[in-house]
């Protein structure tokens, strides 16, 4: 086999690749809250006193968040950023 031939057949084995793991890749995703374990959330939390991935300081704390796919928020037992702030609000009142 010629090198022109094994560079084709390399990009062609390549793109096959990319193109089945699309549409995994593509599934919507949201924010959900109050899941992420020590150390394991996707960024900045809600009460502003981190601004990134993998700093939090507790499992489950209710202002950290991780992405996971649409619509399987709630079977997780999150919540979304405006049911944590409702909560602390009404922690506040």
């Amino acid at each position: 086999m010629n090198q022109r031939a094994l560079i084709a057949a390399a990009a062609a084995t390549v793109l096959s690749s990319m193109l089945v793991a699309v549409p995994a890749a593509a599934q919507e995703k949201e924010k959900c809250f109050g899941i992420a374990k020590m150390g394991q959330n996707d960024c900045a939390n809600l009460s502003g006193s981190h601004s990134c991935a993998g700093q939090s300081k507790m499992d489950m704390g209710a202002d950290e968040w991780k992405y996971v796919a649409k619509g399987t928020c709630v079977g997780m037992k999150g919540m979304t950023a405006d049911q944590v702030k409702m909560k602390a609000m009404d922690k506040k009142s």
